[in-house]
């Protein structure tokens, strides 16, 4: 029987909805603006969504279900967001409660890094294998681990905290109380901070200038400076190329999974930092050189790898993600797919 379902991706920014079918096609996509000061509200406003998607597009089957992506901890028995650093003022929130009281239905809430694990497991970069690690750059660092096609939580739903893993033990102060997270050298937030600090050093003459142009000055802006070939801007690429590494290698000598996938809007600057995180990778796991594919090996489109110097036996792939900024939204319609079947 045919089937839809809703997925929601909640960000500090923006508040995405859309039906998704259950052969994986998108039916439908809004995006609405979020005040995450007045949390009532948007509540509010993602239910009267919610309804109004579901309504129309009765025609494309049952309804599985809505799942719903948020940022930061949550805690999965309750469905209480304990804490998240881009919503404000939802500490200790009940979102899931709030979301089921005002629609009337059950609804399955996810940390929003575990439901674009599992957008590109069902759809993506992912597909093929059913023990995968994803890795979400944004304005922070996130992630989820799928073992045997499911999200991984850990005890409480805590698990795969990602963005907290520590890559400088006496390095920045991090907004989780510790020093030296992978977040801070390697999301959107931490190149803009190193942009800065290159500039306020009086060593980055094309970055100062860049700045003083853009009075929205970002990640983005440093990124095109670095494919011009600005030094100081590719150096603030390398440094974050080389902490995504060391995460990226700690997580291949923990799990030894098949594919770490790359998403986020950072990653589309993957040929400004991919470069360092390999080298960075290949210098800390062994077992990623024991499994990695040869440099000049490439992929065929059922999944194989040639080449000369191909190893045989299985492969460690790191790689891009496919599905953009749709992952979260794919993975969150996916859940309750899941949950009946």
């Amino acid at each position: 029987m045919a089937k839809f379902a809703i997925g929601v991706d909640l960000g500090g920014t923006n508040l995405r909805i859309a039906a998704v079918h259950s052969s994986g096609k998108v039916l439908e996509k809004i995006t609405l603006g979020t005040e995450v000061a007045r949390r009532d509200r948007v509540i509010d406003e993602m239910c009267i969504a919610i309804r109004d998607l579901a309504a129309r597009h009765k025609a494309a089957g049952a309804l599985a279900g809505m799942g719903i992506g948020v940022p930061g901890i949550i805690d999965m028995e309750s469905g209480m967001l304990r804490a998240s650093p881009n919503l404000p003022g939802w500490h200790d929130y009940p979102v899931r409660n709030e979301i089921e009281r005002r629609l009337g239905t059950p609804v399955i809430l996810e940390n929003d890094g575990n439901a674009a694990a599992l957008g590109e497991k069902w759809l993506g970069a992912a597909s093929a294998v059913e023990d995968m690690c994803m890795i979400t750059m944004g304005t922070g660092i996130g992630g989820g681990i799928v073992l045997q096609g499911r999200i991984w939580h850990g005890m409480t739903g805590m698990a795969a905290e990602l963005g907290h893993v520590t890559v400088e033990p006496e390095g920045v102060l991090c907004g989780c109380g510790s020093h030296g997270c992978v977040e801070q050298y390697a999301s959107a937030s931490a190149i803009k901070r190193m942009a800065m600090e290159a500039i306020a050093s009086g060593k980055a003459p094309e970055l100062a200038r860049a700045m003083s142009e853009d009075p929205e000055f970002s990640a983005k802006a440093v990124y095109q400076l670095a494919l011009q070939g600005d030094e100081a801007a590719r150096q603030i690429f390398r440094r974050a190329g080389k902490s995504l590494g060391m995460l990226v290698a700690d997580l291949i000598n923990i799990f030894n999974l098949p594919i770490y996938v790359i998403g986020g809007g950072v990653a589309s600057a993957w040929d400004a930092f991919a470069p360092a995180m390999l080298e960075e990778v290949r210098l800390r796991s062994y077992i990623y050189k024991a499994t990695a594919p040869a440099e000049n090996a490439r992929e065929t489109e059922d999944g194989n790898i040639v080449g000369e110097e191909a190893p045989a036996g299985p492969r460690t792939i790191i790689t891009q993600a496919m599905l953009g900024s749709d992952a979260g939204l794919i993975g969150a319609a996916r859940l309750p797919m899941m949950a009946h079947g």
